[in-house]
C-alpha cells in the first residue's frame, strides 16, 4: 500500500485516497436500506454502490471488494434488529465467497449463489454446505442457456426456504452475468433478471411482508450494467 492513500491490497483490488469513504457509504447505505425495510419505511431498495463487496472477507479485501456490504447487513439485521432469519440470494457471475465466509457462522442467515464455474475466486462447489449447512452453492458452467440459470436459481432458493420463512430477503445483484460481460460467460439478459427479482418480490411478499433489500455488485461492461440496475430497479419498485 502506498501511503499517499492508494495503492493495491492485490492484483484486483486497487484503492485510492476516497476508497475508504466509498466504501463506507456503501456499506451504509445498505444498512439504512435494511432499516427502513425493518421498520416499514420502505420495504424494498436498491443500493446503486460501489464498491462491491462479496468477496471481501473479515480480515482481507480482495476482487475489487472492500467490505461485504450485504453480508455486514444481514449480521445487522440478526444482531441488532432482531431478526429470526434472513435469506441472500447471490446471482452475481463470480462466487460470494467472502459472503459465505462472513454468514455461515450464523444458521439464522440463508446463503445462496448462482455463479460460473470453474471460474474467479475458484470457491463455490456445490457440496460446500458450511458448517450449519445453510449454505446453497449452485455452480454453473457458462454458456447455458438463460433458462437454465433462472431455473437452478429458483430450485436453490426453494431448497433454501423449505422450512425457512425469511424475515428479510437481500440480493448480491452482480450484473457481471449479463451476455456479453468480459469478466463472465453467462447469457443473462436484463428481462431475466427482472423477472428473478418479480418472482422473489412475489416469494417475499407471502414470507415477509415484501421485504427486499438489493445492492451492487460487478458488473463490467457499464451500459450492460446500467440498463440492467434501472430495469432491476424498476421491478422493486412496481
Amino acid at each position: 500500500m502506498s501511503g499517499a492513500g492508494g495503492g493495491r491490497f492485490d492484483a484486483d483490488t486497487p484503492v485510492s485516497e476516497g476508497s475508504w469513504d466509498a466504501a463506507r457509504a456503501a456499506a451504509g447505505s445498505v444498512l439504512d436500506a435494511v432499516d427502513r425495510a425493518v421498520h416499514g419505511d420502505t420495504p424494498r431498495s436498491f443500493c446503486a454502490v460501489r464498491p462491491p463487496g462479496h468477496h471481501a472477507v473479515a480480515n482481507r479485501a480482495m476482487g475489487f471488494c472492500l467490505f461485504g456490504s450485504v453480508a455486514v447487513g444481514a449480521r445487522y439485521a440478526r444482531q441488532t434488529l432482531g431478526l429470526d432469519r434472513v435469506l441472500i440470494v447471490d446471482w452475481d457471475v463470480h462466487h460470494g465467497n467472502g459472503t459465505q465466509a462472513l454468514t455461515e457462522g450464523d444458521a439464522g442467515i440463508h446463503f445462496v449463489s448462482m455463479h460460473q464455474w470453474p471460474w474467479y475466486p475458484g470457491t463455490g462447489a456445490a457440496q460446500d454446505r458450511g458448517p450449519h449447512g445453510n449454505v446453497w452453492n449452485v455452480p454453473m458452467a457458462a454458456g447455458l442457456a438463460p433458462r437454465a440459470y433462472g431455473d437452478a436459481l429458483r430450485a436453490a432458493v426453494d431448497a433454501a426456504t423449505r422450512g425457512f420463512t425469511p424475515d428479510l430477503v437481500m440480493i448480491s445483484a452482480g450484473f457481471d452475468c449479463l451476455a456479453g460481460d468480459p469478466l463472465g460467460g453467462f447469457t443473462l439478459e436484463s428481462e431475466h433478471l427482472v423477472d428473478l427479482t418479480s418472482w422473489l418480490i412475489d416469494r417475499a411478499g407471502s414470507w415477509c411482508g415484501g421485504r427486499v433489500v438489493s445492492a451492487l455488485e460487478g458488473g463490467y461492461a457499464p451500459d450492460r450494467v446500467a440498463t440492467a440496475a434501472v430495469a432491476h430497479l424498476k421491478a422493486l419498485a412496481a
